[in-house]
């Protein structure tokens, strides 16, 4: 227990350290009427972007992780790589047991979910204010723990997930395809927005 809290003491304190070296790039404030969202975007050393929006209307907070890559990084003949990754980081980690992400966070009170498209992928909770430095912890934990917890039994799991999904929502659907024939035809062959997320 000792062992397991002054990990988590060291990981705060790295988390400050790194933060109090973070560059505020960009802020936006509001003036008057203007309809406009503040907020504050910094950098960290290790090139990560943080932007911070203060609502204290309620007692919740919102943590956005969004990586900058999605379908269009992908090739003919193997996509779907990008959306199929979004569901094996839900899949545990060195630190979280398997399927425990969603638990965690709903036993918190809060929500979650990710999602996929040709440019990003992003993962999402909300949680009450008290929950915070929990999202962030699980966001960094996947970040850097998950690889050694992919198992070839997890891997299977999420291809037939992900398989399902897109019978459901595209092969088994009044005109699901056609978000895909559309691309098809508005991009030549072999740009990265012909093909779908989901994949083939």
């Amino acid at each position: 227990m000792r062992q397991k809290l002054s990990g988590l003491l060291f990981l705060l304190f790295l988390s400050s350290a790194a933060f109090s070296q973070a560059k505020l790039v960009e802020k936006v404030t509001k003036k008057g009427d203007e309809l406009v969202i503040p907020y504050e975007k910094y950098v960290l050393p290790n090139g990560l972007t943080v932007i911070v929006h203060e609502d204290h209307s309620d007692p919740v907070v919102h943590v956005d992780v969004t990586y900058h890559v999605g379908s269009a990084r992908e090739e003919i003949g193997k996509s779907g790589f990008a959306h199929f990754f979004e569901h094996m980081m839900f899949q545990g980690s060195d630190h979280v047991a398997d399927e425990q992400h969603f638990k965690i966070v709903t036993e918190a009170g809060g929500t979650l979910n990710g999602s996929t498209n040709r440019d990003r992928t992003n993962y999402y909770e909300t949680v009450p204010a008290n929950q915070l430095e929990k999202a962030l912890w699980l966001e960094a934990d996947r970040m850097g723990f998950l690889l050694d917890a992919v198992t070839q039994k997890k891997f299977e799991v999420q291809r037939a997930t992900v398989k399902n999904e897109r019978g459901q929502n595209y092969d088994n659907r009044p005109y699901g395809l056609q978000s895909e024939v559309v691309s098809q035809n508005l991009y030549p062959y072999g740009h990265p927005y012909s093909w779908m997320t989901i994949g083939y």
